[in-house]
């Protein structure tokens, strides 16, 4: 039965690390590809200017030189260029903008540098040197379409042009809310927040057995970031329900104290000094 349900949940979408399916589907094949291609246009309308530029400019290099130049040159474009294009950006550069396509890790979360330097020194050699065959092949045969940077990153290309859902906050069980008022939340990882709210949303849609299963490893999975442990008995779910309507209660407060803050001192910076008598009084 629990390979029936994982099978369901794998045709439904992604399954994540803490084994809950997020609404990202993998990018196609076709999607990634067409976002390579419009990268390459890009470093090549790129190069042209470069090349106009330094042709502008009339400077003659040596032989030495110009060896030294080309090599920093093609460390630039293969390496350095796509690892600070997508650390940035968090997975998107301009051809998978277009393409709505993001690069983003395992667990559903951004990239960082460690993920976008190895997704290019891969490249170096499965994009670059190959043409790109080893990727499209590994893309072809890949169930999620990574290619071989992904498999050693990490990472995957997720569909991100997909149908704006609504995403309703988390409703507080009204049996909770006096110890989720008093309780310690610690800040929970990306990927585990990013779990349990995805769990709870299509928790409705899930097969049972699969619900029931997934609900009582994240609260297991959860319960080392709160202090005190709910009551006992409490349901999974409840609990799972509980802290993520806490969270967004606090840090709504938060943001409204923020923002009462911000224009409190801007009415302070308006006032004119002492003494001076202000026209919009």
């Amino acid at each position: 039965m629990a390979a029936t349900a994982r099978s369901t949940a794998l045709q439904d979408g992604v399954v994540i690390g803490e084994g809950v399916v997020l609404d990202t589907r993998p990018a196609s094949v076709a999607s990634r590809l067409l976002a390579a291609v419009l990268d390459l246009v890009v470093l090549f309308v790129l190069g042209i200017l470069t090349i106009l530029t330094l042709g502008g400019l009339d400077v003659t290099l040596d032989a030495q030189t110009g060896r030294v130049v080309g090599i920093v040159a093609v460390a630039v474009v293969t390496l350095v260029l796509p690892t600070t294009v997508e650390t940035l950006t968090r997975g998107r550069s301009v051809g998978k903008l277009v393409a709505g396509v993001r690069i983003v890790r395992d667990d559903g979360g951004p990239i960082t540098f460690r993920q976008a330097f190895v997704r290019a020194l891969t490249g170096v050699g499965e994009l670059w040197l190959t043409a790109g065959s080893v990727a499209l092949l590994c893309s072809l045969f890949h169930p999620r379409g990574k290619r071989v940077g992904d498999v050693l990153a990490g990472t995957y290309g997720s569909r991100v042009r997909s149908a704006k859902q609504v995403r309703r906050p988390a409703v507080m069980p009204p049996h909770l809310a006096g110890w989720a008022a008093h309780a310690d939340v610690a800040r929970l990882p990306d990927g585990l927040a990013l779990a349990v709210r995805q769990f709870i949303a299509r928790a409705p849609g899930l097969h049972p057995a699969s619900r029931a299963e997934l609900g009582v490893r994240l609260a297991g999975d959860l319960q080392p970031f709160v202090s005190p442990p709910p009551p006992a008995g409490t349901h999974p779910e409840a609990f799972l329900a509980a802290v993520l309507a806490e969270r967004g209660r606090r840090e709504g407060a938060v943001e409204l104290e923020r923002v009462r803050r911000e224009q409190a001192e801007a009415v302070l910076l308006r006032r004119l000094p002492h003494g001076v008598p202000d026209p919009e009084a």
